[in-house]
C-alpha cells in the first residue's frame, strides 16, 4: 500500500482479510491469551466436577448413609469453587487486558494510516464516517474480545466437557451430549451467518448518522445563520430513524435464536435416556444426577452466546469496515529512498495537467518557470485553478499529466518530508488547532525555543495582539482559531512560516482578512521573508502583484499569459481586464477609506 507517511511500527497486522486482520493482532498477546484460555477451561472443569460430586454424594447417602462421604463431597465442592473463583479472576484480568490491548493497537494503526493517506482520499471522505470508524468501530472490536471471544472461548469449553465427561459415567451416555454439539454448531453457524449481514447495517448507518452529525456541528453557523435548524434536526431524526431500524433488525434476528430449543430437547431426551439405563440397571441414581449435570453446562453456552455472538458479529462488521480504511490506496508514496537535497527554489511546469475527478480536468498544460529566489503572483478569476498550482508543487496531489520540477529533480523522485519540509503554504483559509498559541507558532518545528517563537510573531505582526491575550503565548485558543479574527488567524500562520524558513513560501491569498494598516506591517514582513528564498503570490492586492518579479496569468486552468507587469499591460487582453478589475476595486475601497476621514474628521479644525 502506498502511503505519504508510514508509522514506525514494530508489527504489521495482516491485511488480506478481516479474519486474518484480527487474528495477527490477537497473536501479538500470547500471554494474556494463553490466561484466558486457561482461566477458560479452568472454569468450564471446575464447573462440571460440581454435579460430579454431587452424584457422589447422592449415592453415598443411597447405598450406605455414609455421612463422611457426603462430607468429603462437600469439602471438595467448596474446595473446587474457591479455586474456580481464583481461576476466574486469572480469566476476567487477562481478557480485558487482552481486549484493551486489542483495541489500542488497532487505534494506533489506523490513526496512522488515516495520517498516511493522501488529501485525494480525504477529499472524498465525511469526517464523521471516519470518526466514527476510529472511535466506535475500533470500541466493537474491544467488545469483540471481551466479553464476545472470552465468552465464546468459555463456552466452548462447557461444550466440550460433557463429551468428556459423560461417557465416563456410562459410555452410551455420550448420544445426547453429541447429538446436541452437532445440532447447536449447524444452528449457530446459519445464526451468525445472518447476524452477520445485520450487523454490516447496523454499523454502516451508524456511520452514515454520525457522518451527518459532524458535518452539521462543523457547518453550524451556517445552520443558525439561515435559521435551518428545524430542517437539520428533520434530517437527522430520519438518520436515527434508520439506525434504529438496523437495531430492531439484529433485536428480531436474535428472537430466532433456536439454541435454547436445542437445550431443551437436550434436557428431556438426557433425562429419559438415563432413566431408561437406569431402569435397566446400567446406572446408579447418583449417575443420573452427575450425567444431567453435565446437559445443565450446555445452559452456559446457549445462553452466553446470544450475548456473546452479536458483540462478535458487529465487532467483525467494524473490523472490515476499518480494514477497508487501512486497505484503500493512496496516490502518493513516502518515496524515502528520494532525493534529500537543500531546496535552492527553482520551480519548472512542464505541460502539466490535473484533476480532481477523471475525466475532469483542472489544470490543462501548464507550463512556465519560476527561478529561485524570485517572487512570481498567480492571477486569474475565482475557480482559474490558481491555489491547485501550488497543491502540485509539494505534492499534496500529484499531476496526472507532465511534470513538475524543483531544482531541476522531478516532485515525485524527491524523498517526500524533505520536499515538504522546505516548501511552506499559507492558505486564505487557515486552519488552527486547539492548542496554545505558541504550540500553533512552533507547529512546523516542535524544537523551537520561546525566544524564537516570539521573534517569527513580532515579524508577522502578531506579537502584541497576543500579549493582550489572556495568558499571553500559552492561551489556548478554540478549535480552527474561532477565538480569533481573520486577521490573527491569519497572522499566526505567517508566523509558523516564518518560523520554518522554508525555501519556497506560497501565500494564497493569505492577507485577504488583513485590514490595510496591518497589512502594510505585514508587506514589509514579507518582503523581508522573501529574500533569499523562492515566494509565489496568489493574490488580488495590486501592491504585491506590481511587486512580484514575474506574473502567471491563468484562466480555465491554463496559463495564457506570463511576464513583468509592464510587459502583460501591453500584451494580455486578460491580464488588462483582470488588473482594471482589481484596480477599480482597489480604487473603490480607497474611495470609501477616504469619505470616511472626511465624515469624521473636526468640522471646526478641518482636520
Amino acid at each position: 500500500m502506498s502511503s505519504e507517511f508510514v508509522a514506525r511500527q514494530t508489527h504489521r497486522s495482516d491485511h488480506s482479510s478481516p479474519a486474518r486482520f484480527v487474528w495477527s493482532h490477537i497473536r501479538r498477546h500470547p500471554i494474556v491469551g494463553l490466561g484466558m484460555i486457561l482461566g477458560a477451561f479452568s472454569n468450564a472443569a471446575l464447573a462440571s466436577a460440581v454435579p460430579y460430586f454431587a452424584g457422589r454424594a447422592v449415592e453415598g447417602v443411597i447405598d450406605s448413609q455414609n455421612l463422611a462421604l457426603v462430607g468429603q463431597m462437600a469439602l471438595a465442592i467448596v474446595a473446587s469453587q474457591f479455586l474456580r473463583g481464583g481461576l476466574q479472576l486469572l480469566r476476567n484480568f487477562s481478557s480485558e487486558t487482552f481486549a484493551q490491548r486489542v483495541e489500542r493497537d488497532v487505534r494506533d494503526e489506523l490513526y496512522a494510516s488515516l495520517l498516511g493517506k493522501s488529501m485525494t482520499f480525504h477529499d472524498f471522505q465525511p469526517v464523521g464516517e471516519i470518526m466514527a470508524r476510529v472511535t466506535n468501530d475500533v470500541r466493537e472490536m474491544n467488545y469483540m474480545m471481551n466479553p464476545g471471544l472470552n465468552l465464546i472461548i468459555g463456552s466452548g469449553m462447557f461444550l466440550i466437557l460433557p463429551l468428556i465427561v459423560a461417557p465416563s459415567i456410562y459410555p452410551a451416555l455420550i448420544i445426547t451430549p453429541l447429538a446436541f454439539f452437532i445440532l447447536y454448531v449447524i444452528v449457530q453457524m446459519r445464526y451468525v451467518v445472518r447476524l452477520h449481514t445485520v450487523a454490516q447495517e447496523v454499523r454502516a448507518s451508524f456511520g452514515q448518522m454520525n457522518a451527518r452529525l459532524a458535518e452539521t456541528l462543523d457547518g453550524i453557523q451556517v445552520v443558525k445563520g439561515a435559521a435551518q435548524e428545524g430542517q437539520e434536526i428533520r434530517l437527522f431524526q430520519g438518520l436515527v430513524e434508520e439506525v434504529r431500524g438496523r437495531y430492531i433488525q439484529q433485536g428480531d434476528t436474535e428472537a430466532r435464536y433456536t439454541a435454547a430449543l436445542l437445550l431443551g430437547l437436550a434436557t428431556v431426551g438426557g433425562f429419559m435416556h438415563s432413566l431408561f439405563l437406569y431402569r435397566a440397571g446400567l446406572i446408579q441414581a447418583g449417575d443420573i444426577i452427575a450425567f444431567m449435570g453435565q446437559i445443565a453446562l450446555f445452559g452456559f453456552p446457549v445462553f452466553s452466546s446470544l450475548f456473546a455472538l452479536s458483540h462478535v458479529a458487529l465487532g467483525y462488521a467494524s473490523a472490515e469496515r476499518i480494514l477497508s480504511i487501512i486497505r484503500a490506496r493512496t496516490d502518493l508514496d513516502q518515496n524515502e529512498a528520494g532525493y534529500t537535497g537543500t531546496i535552492r527554489g527553482k520551480i519548472s511546469f512542464e505541460g502539466v495537467g490535473f484533476g480532481y475527478l477523471e475525466g475532469k480536468e483542472v489544470i490543462k498544460n501548464a507550463s512556465f518557470e519560476v527561478f529561485a529566489g524570485k517572487t512570481v503572483a498567480f492571477v486569474g478569476q475565482t475557480g482559474s485553478g490558481k491555489s491547485t498550482l501550488t497543491k502540485l508543487i509539494n505534492r499534496i496531489y500529484d499531476a496526472t499529466e507532465g511534470r513538475i520540477l524543483v531544482d531541476g529533480v522531478d516532485v515525485r523522485d524527491w524523498n517526500l518530508a524533505a520536499l515538504r519540509s522546505q516548501i511552506s503554504i499559507i492558505e486564505q483559509e487557515v486552519f488552527l488547532f486547539s492548542r496554545s498559541i505558541a504550540d500553533n507558532i512552533r507547529f512546523g518545528r516542535s524544537d523551537a525555543s520561546q525566544p524564537e517563537v516570539e521573534e517569527a510573531a513580532h515579524k508577522a505582526q502578531a506579537h502584541d495582539f497576543i500579549m493582550q491575550m489572556p495568558e499571553g503565548y500559552e492561551t489556548v485558543i478554540g478549535q480552527r482559531g474561532v477565538t480569533l479574527s481573520g486577521g490573527q488567524r491569519q497572522r499566526l500562520a505567517i508566523a509558523r512560516a516564518f518560523l520554518t524558513n522554508p525555501k519556497i513560501l506560497i501565500l494564497d491569498d493569505s492577507t485577504s482578512a488583513i485590514d490595510s494598516a496591518t497589512e502594510d506591517h505585514i508587506q514589509k514582513a514579507i518582503w523581508t521573508a522573501a529574500e533569499g528564498r523562492t515566494t509565489i503570490l496568489i493574490t488580488h492586492r495590486l501592491s504585491q502583484i506590481r511587486w512580484a518579479d514575474h506574473i502567471v496569468v491563468i484562466r480555465r486552468g491554463e496559463v495564457v499569459a506570463q511576464g513583468t507587469h509592464d510587459q502583460l499591460l501591453e500584451s494580455s487582453e486578460a491580464y488588462r481586464r483582470i488588473f482594471a478589475r482589481y484596480e477599480s476595486k482597489t480604487l473603490f475601497q480607497d474611495g470609501a477609506t477616504i469619505r470616511k476621514m472626511l465624515e469624521t474628521r473636526d468640522p471646526g479644525t478641518g482636520e
